[in-house]
């Protein structure tokens, strides 16, 4: 099951599914991402998400949408480094939630693997979500994160073939991260209604797997949707939206608009809407 999938577990526990919450590394700036973090896990209330998801800001993002874009671009311009990767899940793991990264695989590749896996290890990393990485070039990876006590969460998507989805599901240690849409990432009104289709066809494959729901959520409503259906609900550009408003307004350290979504996204989860 891995450390991350233990998170899905707990939900599971409880009767409900799990909340995974996206935030990168280093926007508005490192210290306040950090505390962005440990607010990710605590909303208003002390509900937060279940599982942190800490992504690394890159020059060449292909699936990320228009609002984690804008973020990492100043992150990068602010001077992020990958190093400082390590000291957000830190701050994660030190509010008592389990996080996994989410990164392109060149940052990794020229990091290098081991050393990689080895300081995310040290850090209390849970794992790697790896967007561009496919489980047949990923032997590296698969051997460092065995070393190394990670679990990895590979992607598939509607488009994936049945033996595609096959191999990526066996691949996967943790959960498996199933993209709802099409294209790059974003919240939408609707999350895809292809989406169910594609948690049944993981679970054709593996009926124990937990599997995370992906790209569009916005709401705790949409959030209590997914779970419906799937094992956990991930959100992403509708956290991120929160720190580009306050960026925006020039008070880059409120956190309060990102509380209060994590308050509603926590009590959707909950089915309290």
């Amino acid at each position: 099951m891995g450390r991350s999938g233990q998170a899905f577990a707990k939900a599971a526990a409880e009767g409900r599914g799990a909340l995974v919450g996206y935030l990168p590394v280093g926007y508005p700036d490192v210290p306040t991402s950090h505390a962005a973090i440990r607010a990710l896990t605590e909303g208003t209330d002390g509900q937060g998400v279940d599982l942190v998801e800490v992504g690394m800001p890159y020059s060449d993002p292909v699936m990320d949408g228009p609002t984690v874009q804008r973020a990492g671009t100043r992150a990068l311009a602010r001077g992020v480094r990958t190093t400082d990767l390590f000291g957000a899940v830190e701050a994660a793991v030190g509010a008592g939630v389990p996080a996994v990264v989410m990164t392109y695989w060149n940052i990794v590749e020229r990091y290098g693997v081991e050393k990689f896996s080895r300081d995310l290890a040290n850090a209390g990393g849970a794992g790697l979500i790896t967007p561009d990485l496919t489980p047949d070039e990923a032997q590296e990876w698969i051997s460092a994160s065995d070393a190394h006590g990670l679990d990895r969460i590979f992607l598939v998507s509607p488009s994936s073939t049945a033996a595609r989805l096959e191999s990526t599901v066996a691949a996967c240690r943790g959960w498996v991260y199933a993209t709802a849409v099409m294209g790059v990432t974003g919240a939408r009104a609707e999350v895809s209604s292809r989406a169910p289709e594609l948690v049944a066809r993981i679970r054709e494959v593996d009926g124990d797997v937990p599997v995370g729901v992906g790209l569009g959520v916005s709401n705790g409503a949409q959030a209590h949707e997914i779970t419906r259906y799937a094992s956990g609900a991930i959100v992403g550009s509708a956290l991120v939206n929160t720190l580009l408003r306050a960026d925006d307004a020039g008070t880059p350290d409120d956190l309060s608009g990102l509380r209060e979504l994590v308050a509603d996204l926590a009590s959707g989860i909950r089915g309290n809407h």
